[in-house]
């Protein structure tokens, strides 16, 4: 176990580290927290699909029964939820994280939210129950998940990131404090825009060295190391020239999601994000198609010829 010291005012002199709530247990929060459970963590998890949880008990976690009785055991609540929407359900919904929540605990946002939603959350959380925000979003997918290398960024006052900082280094390769609540998920926005864009565009350049008569399963090979090398490029070009589209590391909607609210935070502080914006057009498209809950790497499928 680690002796994490957590500075928690109203902790028992005996305890030497937090006890976890995790809400969330997706493609994400699974493996997240199975980490938390090898780095020592005592943690409780709810989902909404309880069925999702099993897996996690047969690890060691406790299974809550209620977003009541996860909280009142729990000194940090952690959360890796769907979208903004979700997040404000478990949280201000009936029963939710606000009504059973207290001075002392923090709550930390995995999720890629809204940032103006997500400032408004954490002062209604605050005004309600006294419970401090960080928003954490993460970079890196399942894979980064498992291995605990992910890119966290993070926003909110700085001695509750520092607060929080040993709880995340079990998931994480790095851990940046970006600024105020609603910094990370800017953050994360940022990052989504450059993945988006790159999804788009990496589907045109398959089809293209298709279309011309290049093996484009050699690409990744051939441009290796090269200015035009990226994660999404070497994740999404080997799939896309398969056309290996099962067991998706994520979901064309939620890439849309996030290329979403990019468009969505430029109209707020008016700087132009045509890219993003076209981006997300041809992704909308796609998902229209029945693509929703498909690999991003199916964007190929829209530039192929059709035969016949």
């Amino acid at each position: 176990m680690l002796g994490i010291p957590f500075p928690l005012a109203h902790r028992r002199h005996d305890m030497t580290q937090p006890r976890l709530g995790f809400i969330g247990i997706g493609l994400m929060g699974a493996p997240m927290t199975r980490r938390l459970l090898g780095a020592g963590f005592a943690v409780t998890v709810w989902n909404r699909t309880a069925a999702k949880c099993q897996s996690l008990r047969d690890a060691g976690a406790r299974v809550a029964g209620s977003i009541a009785e996860l909280v009142q055991g729990a000194d940090v609540v952690m959360l890796c939820l769907a979208n903004t929407a979700v997040v404000e359900e478990v949280v201000f919904g009936e029963g939710g994280v606000a009504a059973h929540g207290r001075a002392g605990q923090w709550l930390v946002d995995l999720s890629s939210s809204d940032p103006a939603a997500t400032r408004a959350f954490a002062e209604k959380l605050d005004e309600a129950c006294g419970m401090r925000w960080v928003d954490a979003p993460v970079s890196g997918g399942v894979a980064g998940a498992e291995a605990g290398s992910l890119a966290i960024m993070c926003g909110g006052a700085k001695a509750d990131v520092e607060a929080v900082r040993a709880l995340l280094a079990p998931l994480a390769a790095r851990v940046t404090h970006m600024g105020p609540v609603g910094a990370g998920q800017v953050t994360k926005v940022c990052n989504q825009m450059i993945v988006g864009c790159q999804a788009a565009v990496i589907a045109e350049m398959v089809a293209l060295a298709e279309a011309s008569g290049v093996d484009a399963g050699r690409l990744t090979e051939a441009l290796a190391d090269g200015f035009a090398d990226s994660k999404p490029f070497q994740i999404l070009t080997p799939r896309m020239a398969a056309s290996e589209f099962t067991n998706p590391a994520w979901h064309l909607r939620t890439l849309l999601k996030d290329l979403d609210l990019a468009t969505a935070q430029s109209q707020r502080v008016g700087s132009a994000t045509p890219m993003s914006g076209l981006a997300a057009q041809l992704m909308r498209v796609h998902v229209s198609h029945g693509h929703a809950e498909h690999d991003p790497a199916t964007l190929v499928e829209a530039y192929r010829r059709k035969e016949g």
